[in-house]
């Protein structure tokens, strides 16, 4: 056996059944070996790509994501998905070819472990073909109990020795350790305290907390104390149903969410980093003080602050013994949850603002709206980054299996390849992805991989044919926008070109057909919307004009 097969082996015995990425010299015996042991290749047109279906199959799933590319240019082409899928802690194993150890003049011979700890991930190398198991166990071990991108380099010529070992290969999760953390009494009983003297509480959920299954216990808990429930964006959704689920807590709040949030005197954050964005910059919860659970040591919020009380716990374990504690107490409170808050959350997501819509654009508000009453709540739901999710991550409320926002590393382009891996993790569940055009055309190429592998994604590219966010920034400041305007061909039509499914359309009729006919037979389909450019999103209203309204 060479040492190739034993690596594939390895991989296969921490469960890796698919790999995403480009074959190279670097990789291809590695490859041929994984079809072999029954591991199904997604060859894609660009190795960051590949990584970032990786890092979406890691967030769909929560096991490792696995990809590949060869030595030199080939991993250097990972750069921007290993750092997005580092700022989402997303566990990913990238199996990276390197150049033969004994040729220091190769040509594309690169440092791979300064490239990866300037990328934020992780660096394992196989230093002997003799510690090829060591390596890939070492490798996924800390993409497990770190939840961080590891690339895995494999010197070339190593991977061509014999391998004599006929042990059987022990995977990462026969030595991981028990992750469940329970709450300390004395902890829980501070923050019962804490919480049966506010009167206006609220719960922030992130995906933590959604990851611990903590739904029911947060759903009693706010039910005993009156509190509203909000979400991360990352958690975005989630518990949606609740009659008193504000949204989102931090920039994509509602003007209503704000006005109610801020006058919280206490904050349960659960699974949740409370970082500058959910905190709306350490604006949104003056008064506020914070009780803290999360299953690490301790978590610092935004502007370098710890919370008033912190709890190590497991999300579900901490809430359901805070829960506990407060019944033994027999406390009970409205709090928060009255008609008079309960009218205006239902006028919450309104957008009164009046504006101008170009001809043969249309008002990118109701076609959000449009799009969550029309797409089934059993279709999963992607959100991209840049201007567009300003309208996204506000006007789509309805739950879903999974619903996914990018904002990761803040950079665009990285939703399509997260959406396609996710897909595929989830067993080729349909799903929607919303993104702008500049994002959209940034790995327009591996549309081509979607349709070769069938993967059933609709894409809408809400197309207002300029950089969005620059638009408005320049816009705000009095300066001229045209430079950041950018015309785009009928996406529909390179869809379509590339043989799968697409369309160009001005007027939501249109749209909604369109999404009839693809939900009738899900399939690869990207939808070019024209959207108008003189609709603002609500939080760019405040941040560039200083409009809340």
């Amino acid at each position: 056996m060479k040492v190739y097969e034993r690596l594939s082996q390895a991989f296969k015995a921490e469960g890796t059944t698919h790999v995403f990425g480009m074959m190279g010299d670097g990789n291809m015996y590695w490859q041929y070996a994984n079809e072999k042991n029954g591991i199904k290749m997604h060859e894609v047109r660009h190795e960051g790509v590949g990584l970032g279906m990786a890092d979406g199959w890691a967030r769909a799933t929560r096991n490792p994501g696995v990809c590949t590319a060869t030595c030199g240019p080939g991993t250097t082409q990972l750069a921007t998905a290993f750092v997005t899928a580092a700022r989402a802690s997303s566990p990913v194993v990238a199996f990276c070819g390197e150049y033969p150890v004994s040729d220091d003049e190769y040509t594309q011979a690169l440092d791979q472990s300064a490239f990866a700890h300037g990328c934020e991930a992780a660096f394992v190398r196989m230093g002997t073909a003799e510690d090829a198991d060591e390596a890939v166990r070492k490798a996924f071990y800390i993409a497990r109990t770190q939840s961080r991108p590891v690339l895995l380099s494999v010197p070339m010529d190593l991977q061509q020795k014999e391998w004599e070992d006929d042990e059987p290969y022990m995977p990462s999760t026969a030595i991981l350790p028990k992750r469940n953390v329970s709450p300390h009494q004395d902890a829980i009983a501070q923050a019962a305290d804490m919480l049966s003297k506010a009167k206006r509480p609220v719960i922030v959920a992130g995906r933590g907390a959604m990851w611990s299954g903590a739904g029911d216990e947060i759903r009693a808990l706010a039910a005993r104390t009156g509190a509203l429930i909000a979400t991360t964006l990352q958690a975005k959704n989630w518990l949606g149903d609740d009659e008193y689920h504000i949204g989102i807590s931090g920039t994509y709040a509602t003007k209503t969410a704000i006005g109610l949030l801020s006058d919280s005197d206490v904050v349960v954050a659960v699974g949740a980093s409370l970082n500058r964005y959910t905190t709306h910059e350490g604006l949104l919860y003056p008064e506020a003080k914070f009780i803290h659970i999360d299953p690490k040591a301790h978590v610092l919020l935004s502007r370098g602050k710890g919370a008033d009380h912190y709890v190590q716990s497991d999300g579900k374990a901490g809430i359901a013994a805070l829960n506990a504690e407060l019944s033994q107490r027999n406390f009970k409170q409205l709090g928060y949850r009255t008609g008079e808050v309960k009218e205006k959350l239902a006028n919450a997501w309104e957008d009164r603002a009046d504006y101008k819509i170009e001809e043969g654009t249309l008002d990118p508000r109701p076609l959000c709206l449009a799009l969550d009453d029309l797409v089934p709540t059993d279709i999963n739901l992607f959100v991209g980054s840049g201007h567009t999710s300003g309208f996204t991550n506000i006007l789509f409320r309805k739950s879903r299996p999974i619903v996914m926002p990018g904002h990761f590393f803040g950079c665009i382009g990285q939703m399509m390849p997260a959406a396609v891996g996710a897909v595929i993790g989830s067993g080729m569940k349909p799903a929607i992805l919303m993104d702008g055009d500049a994002s959209t055309m940034m790995h327009i190429g591996d549309f081509d991989t979607m349709v070769r592998y069938n993967v059933p994604l609709l894409i809408y590219c809400m197309n207002n044919q300029c950089l969005g966010a620059e638009y408005y920034k320049l816009d705000a400041h009095d300066m001229k926008v045209d430079t950041s305007c950018i015309p785009t061909a009928d996406l529909g039509a390179v869809a379509r070109a590339f043989g799968g499914r697409g369309a160009l359309c001005r007027t939501l009729d249109e749209v909604k057909k369109v999404t009839q006919e693809w939900l009738a037979n899900p399939g690869p389909m990207l939808v070019d919307v024209r959207v108008s450019r003189s609709v603002v999103t609500l939080p760019y209203r405040r941040i560039h004009y200083g409009e809340d309204v």
